[in-house]
């Protein structure tokens, strides 16, 4: 019998149960599937402070009620904000099941956005967009982004922008909760010591009073890829070279993941191999693969002296080229591993088997199946790694770069490289 259990309730909201009879805690909380892409441009960022303005009081308990419920019993509560899903959530021990979840429901349901708190949030998320400018190893991820995808909210910063956090108002965020926290687009999660019928019975009489409704929709992304260069006075140059990748519905997902594994996860990648240990060029180089809904994005990150930016792109446009045709048979069977060794450690922590429940419901409708996630890993082959190669490869590169940047060649040079 399978320790993971579902309910859909009349009004589409959907509770998830992961049991695992050994642990003493329960990681439990609410998923939204939305974030920054479902955002109006000229309110960017709203996601991002909605979630902050969460935690600042509801009709029963202020902020630091909160805080100190929760903390009370040595429960831990946390949040984020992507750019398809928010979250909510708290580790506690599994006797204080029921007030967590209260708590949680709370702050979804019934939060009152007082004007005062929004006034001192705003200036806690400008001065945490300032710390993002001053440090280039994030921004660089903010300017790709932007790079790749345009005038489009998949692109746009998830903090928002300092003029659109200026003028954001209590009415905004209540539209945003009022058009997108309902229950079709949430999925209420708990994994450890939770009885299945018990938490459901207490997600529906919170979610009593909440009408059935459609599930959200989005503007389909469109990748562009070009350039953007950020002349700064830094110590170092920080560059992301990318192009369009893959869905998370793609039949080749998996192969993208291995591709990025090979040439630039861990200290046996293509990458850490021939730009640091071989040559000294850097201290951090290291590629990724982001997967959405409709689209993905394939980067490789580097953070280098200035004066080495003419030496290190060649190389990295060297190996992006054989990759594809270079992968043996020892390397794949390693990425592999890699691969499957994330998805199984992340099963011992509660709140990533928790995070990962939610995910798969909001965004392909079924549980998290570790069996078939890792038999899809385990059939990848050298085929595959050339075919997704060639699929991402010969899109339209993506250039963000700030720093110092003398030495950084021509976009066009960079394409010609490419294409070589």
């Amino acid at each position: 019998m399978s320790n993971i259990q579902t309910t859909t309730l009349p009004n589409g909201l959907r509770v998830i149960t992961d049991h695992v009879p050994s642990m003493h805690s329960v990681a439990l909380g609410i998923w939204a599937g939305v974030g920054t892409r479902h955002e109006n441009l000229a309110q960017n960022g709203v996601a991002h402070m909605v979630e902050h303005m969460l935690f600042k009081g509801t009709e029963m308990r202020d902020a630091l009620q909160i805080a100190e419920e929760l903390e009370n019993v040595g429960g831990s509560m946390n949040a984020y904000t992507g750019r398809e899903v928010t979250s909510y959530h708290v580790h506690l021990l599994a006797e204080d099941m029921r007030l967590g979840l209260d708590v949680m429901c709370d702050m979804y349901l019934n939060s009152t956005l007082p004007e005062d708190e929004i006034e001192r949030e705003r200036e806690v998320i400008l001065q945490e967009i300032g710390m993002c400018n001053d440090t280039p190893d994030d921004l660089v991820f903010d300017v790709f982004s932007e790079t790749a995808y345009p005038d489009q909210a998949l692109g746009a910063p998830i903090l928002g922008r300092a003029h659109n956090i200026e003028a954001m108002s209590q009415d905004h965020l209540r539209d945003y909760i009022d058009r997108f926290y309902t229950p079709a687009n949430t999925v209420v999660s708990a994994a450890g010591a939770v009885d299945h019928d018990a938490f459901v019975a207490q997600a529906e009489d919170a979610f009593a009073d909440k009408a059935a409704s459609r599930a959200c929709t989005y503007e389909a992304a469109a990748y562009k890829g070009g350039e953007t260069r950020l002349n700064k006075d830094l110590e170092q140059s920080h560059f992301i070279l990318g192009f369009q990748g893959l869905g998370r519905h793609e039949d080749d997902y998996y192969a993208a993941q291995a591709l990025s594994t090979v040439l630039g996860s861990g200290m046996s990648s293509h990458l850490f191999q021939e730009v640091r240990e071989k040559r000294g060029l850097v201290y951090s180089i290291f590629s990724y693969h982001s997967g959405y809904q409709d689209n993905g994005t394939f980067g490789i990150y580097a953070g280098t002296g200035p004066d080495k930016l003419d030496e290190i792109i060649p190389i990295v446009c060297d190996e992006v080229l054989k990759v594809g045709s270079d992968v043996m048979e020892e390397e794949l069977a390693r990425a592999k591993s890699q691969l499957k060794a994330g998805l199984l450690m992340g099963r011992e922590s509660m709140m990533t088997r928790a995070d990962q429940q939610a995910k798969c419901l909001l965004f392909r409708n079924k549980v998290f199946d570790l069996e078939s996630l890792t038999g899809a890993i385990e059939k990848i082959d050298r085929a595959a790694i050339a075919r997704v190669a060639e699929k991402i490869f010969s899109t339209k590169p993506t250039l963000a770069a700030l720093g110092p940047l003398e030495k950084l060649e021509a976009f066009e040079q960079v394409r010609k490289r490419l294409a070589a």
